[in-house]
């Protein structure tokens, strides 16, 4: 769409000036403003523009610790602002944004096109190759939607959303006397636990030991039950869906861990010594499992 061309263009400008500060005193969306007067006027695109603008510029830290990732030879500071920023469009459209609206081949599309315009001789090829890597990562989804008809008349019901359900566990294992967890770490920049998919009706302690032992090559032993989590969350072909994951306490022996490559969204596995995961960026709900985790140890600890 010509007008949406033009509306990211807009928004390119306005994340450059913000990036380098051209104009410190002013926010930016009395930026963008100022650029849809000089660039986009009589263009009626305003609610799309500021959506992504705010929501590129909430998302940076996370989007650009992605890109480090992606780009590992190019530290940011390195890439240069127009390709930086259209790296961080294309990002946040592709990771945060409405699939519906934007889909994820189109969001790559989009940035492709807009460093093709504003960017260096290599702005295109160095770009469909960070998002086309991050894509990879996060499964291709909608690689099979060319060509079809979007299904409309979603379930809206919360109680009739399709379930999808997972089982993984918190690990630990003992070295030397010290306590170790073993955790996964997503592309979104965040330390979490290993889990997959299970079928309905299938045991949940032999569906986590299963998918534990596909995604980081450790056999593990169920210890107990530790929790259950439950969410929505936006599917492109199902629309709403309930997932529903149990969490089960796991030991393991403690022995390097070997992370399927195959594992969408993931790009590291390590142990870690119970005494740094305070410091590690993990998402909230993360918290309480780990907490019961270290409260059961340390009961065993002190029986033993």
């Amino acid at each position: 769409m010509a007008n949406r061309h033009l509306s990211r263009s807009i928004i390119l400008q306005t994340l450059f000036e913000w990036d380098f500060a051209v104009y410190p005193e002013q926010d930016p969306k009395e930026m963008l403003d100022r650029n849809m007067e000089e660039f986009g006027p009589g263009l009626n695109d305003s609610e799309f523009m500021f959506n992504l603008l705010s929501g590129v510029i909430n998302k940076q830290k996370i989007i650009d610790e992605i890109i480090e990732k992606a780009a590992p030879g190019w530290p940011i500071d390195k890439i240069s602002a127009v390709d930086r920023n259209v790296l961080r469009i294309g990002l946040y459209e592709l990771l945060f944004g409405d699939r519906k609206e934007v889909p994820p081949k189109v969001a790559i599309n989009e940035a492709i096109e807009l460093a093709k315009s504003f960017g260096g001789e290599n702005s295109s090829r160095f770009v469909n190759g960070v998002l086309g890597g991050v894509y990879k990562e996060i499964g291709e989804p909608g690689k099979d939607d060319v060509g079809k008809k979007k299904q409309k008349n979603f379930e809206t019901d919360p109680a009739k959303f399709p379930i999808e359900k997972k089982a993984g566990a918190v690990i630990y294992s003992y070295d030397k006397g010290d306590l170790y967890l073993a955790l996964v770490h997503d592309v979104f920049g965040y330390w979490t636990l290993s889990k997959g998919g299970i079928e309905d009706g299938e045991d949940e302690k032999k569906g986590a030991e299963r998918e534990i032992k596909k995604e980081l090559g450790l056999d593990i032993e169920i210890k107990e039950l530790l929790g259950r989590n439950e969410y929505v969350a936006s599917h492109p072909e199902k629309g709403k869906i309930r997932k529903q994951v149990v969490f089960f306490l796991a030991q393991s022996a403690y022995q390097p861990i070997n992370l399927n490559q195959e594992s969408g969204g993931l790009d590291d596995a390590k142990w870690f010594p119970i005494s740094e995961v305070p410091t590690l960026r993990m998402y909230d709900n993360m918290i309480p499992l780990l907490t019961k985790t270290i409260e059961i140890l340390n009961k065993e600890q002190q029986h033993d």
